[in-house]
């Protein structure tokens, strides 16, 4: 498939300037009689080259873009003109994207960044204890969740088939995260345990589910909201990983408020477009040593007078976190691509 050009300065400039004065109501620049009037909406779907958006008054149109529109994801507030129903098709179209105040991203091998759900309030990092627990996982969400500046809660899912024992060293792991300040939340969709603490961490904010293929995010929506009727996985027998069931982005209302964007699973979450000093900015803990090192380029690997080894020696820093930094930023160059390492990012 061919690339789309790449727009000139001056084509951007444009582009600016016609969306500005969409997103001030002013006239739009096809005003063609297919379309009702302008009105403003909230991405609810995402499906290819169209989109689902909800107007005020809780009624979804299937819209399509307007070419100049680079970028829509769940929880975008858009101005959009809906589809007359004398028009045939129905479909409407989307004018213009209002500012996001937040948006998720991940990396993408071929395209670079690109956006995952748009205006979120806070992340549920969705763990579980099958095929096994993950902290480095974690950790790579948490940095991702830190790197936007939107609030992650850790979610470990499938908590009823540990035994005392297991939930014991589970707890023992956890720990790390609830020293460290984050809300941690255990759930078993089939005993429904944590499920009514799940409901209350998420109502009246715009949640987004993200964590690998297979750990439950799909079966924790249908504890949630039964009428969400999501498709529901297996673990592989042959690979031990989760298999895709969610393949499109979608936005969910709670009947008692709060809304959860449902993104697609997984299963590996690079960091490779993260600069290095940001990586270790994503770790919370490791802040106020970050600026104390003897040298401003320490690497903090055996480098002297190293304020943040010192404090994983003094217990002040968990070893666990220091070793899974390490491990992360020994596969980030790896993990890069080779157009991304050459423009330097």
């Amino acid at each position: 498939m061919a690339k789309k050009p790449k727009l000139t300065k001056r084509q951007k400039r444009q582009v600016s300037v016609n969306r500005s004065k969409r997103l001030t109501n002013q006239k739009a620049e096809i005003a063609d009689d297919q379309f009702g009037d302008q009105q403003t909406g909230r991405v609810t779907g995402r499906f290819g080259k169209h989109a689902d958006v909800e107007d005020s008054q809780g009624q979804v149109h299937r819209c399509h873009m307007r070419r100049t529109i680079t970028s829509v994801v769940c929880g975008d507030n858009v101005l959009f003109r809906p589809g007359k129903e004398t028009s045939g098709a129905n479909v409407g179209v989307i004018e213009a994207v209002e500012d996001r105040h937040s948006v998720l991203t991940r990396p993408d091998f071929y395209d670079g960044v690109k956006p995952v759900a748009a205006n979120i309030d806070q992340i549920i990092i969705v763990s579980s204890v099958l095929p096994s627990l993950s902290l480095n996982i974690i950790d790579r969400y948490l940095v991702a969740s830190e790197d936007v500046g939107i609030t992650p809660v850790i979610l470990l899912n499938k908590i009823e088939l540990l035994d005392e024992q297991a939930r014991a060293d589970v707890e023992q792991q956890l720990n790390i995260y609830r020293d460290i300040g984050y809300q941690i939340v255990c759930t078993s969709c089939k005993t429904q345990a944590g499920i009514d603490q799940l409901a209350h961490f998420l109502q009246d904010k715009v949640s987004v589910f993200v964590g690998q293929s297979g750990v439950g995010k799909s079966s924790l929506v249908n504890a949630l909201l039964p009428d969400a009727d999501e498709v529901i996985g297996d673990i592989s027998d042959n690979s031990g990983l989760g298999q895709h069931t969610t393949t499109t982005a979608k936005l969910l209302h709670f009947p008692a408020g709060g809304d959860l964007i449902d993104s697609p699973g997984v299963r590996e979450f690079a960091l490779w477009h993260i600069p290095n000093e940001r990586l270790s900015d994503g770790f919370i803990e490791f802040r106020e040593y970050l600026g104390e090192c003897k040298f401003r380029d320490c690497k903090h690997a055996g480098d002297p007078a190293c304020a943040l080894e010192l404090a994983v020696q003094q217990g002040k820093v968990s070893q666990q976190r220091y070793d899974s930094y390490h491990k992360i930023l020994s596969t980030m160059d790896e993990l890069r691509p080779s157009h991304a390492k050459q423009a330097g990012t």
